[in-house]
């Protein structure tokens, strides 16, 4: 065994997801030999009682499809989200039965991108998470389809599971889809490869990867996966993508699949979730001086440093800080609602709070809420 995969059967804290089509049918619906088979695996790792597992599951829209009459996912947002309110039940309710066979209890865990971007949300999704491993329990995690609107989505439940393994400060993230590992071209055809491991970016720069899943029940594909992986392994975490069937392998160090090794160091804060998990819903246009204080010096964003302010956003949003040249310099929460901030444009916050009083003498973008944008 390489010393890569003794990592993973060192791994303590190990966040698992699975895709929809590795759970249900083409036509939708749960196929409950397929669950019963991933918990089968799950419930072997968690018996000896060292390892927590955090399983982020897919499949409520698609468990709700056949129950409701559709006959494959919807593209409007609104029947998307009355799947998804059927089928989450049945999916939790299933994993409910299977676990219990082996006296495990399950906690169900929605998330929107707004529940971790701001910071008090960020806490409280960590406690939950935290608690309920403390507590012996195996949180399923999922987006919250059922109210999550297009601008607070994650988009595809491969980004959540890297957020989440950096959220619960996970050591391994595995990734389970209908696809054994990342080829090195269309795995269908002959002559192809798949790579076993990953160092960095370059050593994947070549490969084309395609972006359409192949059951059509889910929404991602290779290239989101891909992505996901380079997230949570930038942010210390090592990543295993395999298929489903060979779950059991991956989690028992087995060379099965791709590994990817951590490419950055460990960070306990949620920035990642501001850089990789919000939508800005605006931005800011900073001046020179501005640009400098806040990509050189890791200073906060203040009046006196905006150009311009472009969108419709409220204190608390998030938005882009652009230089003016309009290349995205960094994304922080916003302090003021859009339609307060030209007032306040090239003012300092001494004159400001003197004229408009001491609310007004904050910054713009704190730099505890700001994150720079790579590139």
């Amino acid at each position: 065994m390489s010393a890569a995969r003794q990592g993973v059967v060192d791994a303590r804290r190990i966040v698992v997801k699975v895709g929809s089509s590795s759970l249900t049918t083409a036509a939708g619906g749960l196929d409950a030999d397929r669950v019963d088979a991933l918990v089968d695996v799950l419930a072997k790792v968690r018996s000896g009682g060292e390892k927590e597992i955090v399983l982020v599951s897919s499949g409520a829209i698609a468990a709700g499809l056949s129950p409701l009459g559709l006959r494959r996912r919807p593209k409007d947002l609104a029947r998307q989200q009355a799947a998804a309110s059927v089928g989450q039940g049945l999916l939790v309710a299933r994993y409910t039965a299977s676990f219990a066979r082996y006296g495990l209890r399950v906690g169900q865990v929605l998330l929107t991108t707004d529940d971790t971007s701001r910071r008090a949300h960020y806490r409280n999704a960590y406690r939950t998470l935290d608690q309920l491993l403390a507590m012996g329990a195996l949180p399923v995690v999922n987006e919250n389809d059922t109210v999550a609107t297009d601008e607070i989505r994650f988009g595809d439940n491969d980004r959540l599971a890297a957020l989440v393994a950096h959220l619960v400060r996970a050591d391994l993230l595995v990734l389970l889809s209908d696809v054994d590992g990342l080829y090195d071209g269309d795995p269908s055809q002959p002559g192809t490869t798949r790579i076993d491991e990953v160092r960095g970016p370059e050593d994947i720069a070549h490969v084309s990867i395609g972006s359409a899943g192949k059951a059509g029940v889910g929404t991602g594909g290779m290239v989101t996966k891909v992505e996901a992986a380079r997230i949570a392994a930038a942010a210390g975490i090592p990543v295993v993508l395999t298929s489903a069937s060979q779950a059991a392998d991956a989690l028992a160090g087995r060379g099965t699949g791709t590994f990817f090794h951590a490419t950055g160091r460990r960070s306990a804060d949620r920035l990642l979730w501001l850089q990789h998990a919000s939508t800005p819903q605006g931005h800011l246009v900073l001046d020179d001086g501005a640009v400098r204080a806040v990509t050189q010096r890791g200073s906060s964003l203040l009046p006196a440093g905006i150009a311009a302010v472009e969108g419709d956003f409220v204190a608390g949003d998030p938005v882009e800080l652009r230089a003016a040249d309009g290349r995205a310099v960094a994304r922080g929460l916003v302090n003021f609602d859009a339609k307060e901030l030209p007032q306040l444009l090239g003012r300092s916050t001494r004159e400001l709070a003197r004229e408009l009083g001491p609310a007004y003498e904050r910054e713009v973008v704190h730099r505890d809420d700001l994150v720079l944008l790579q590139g």
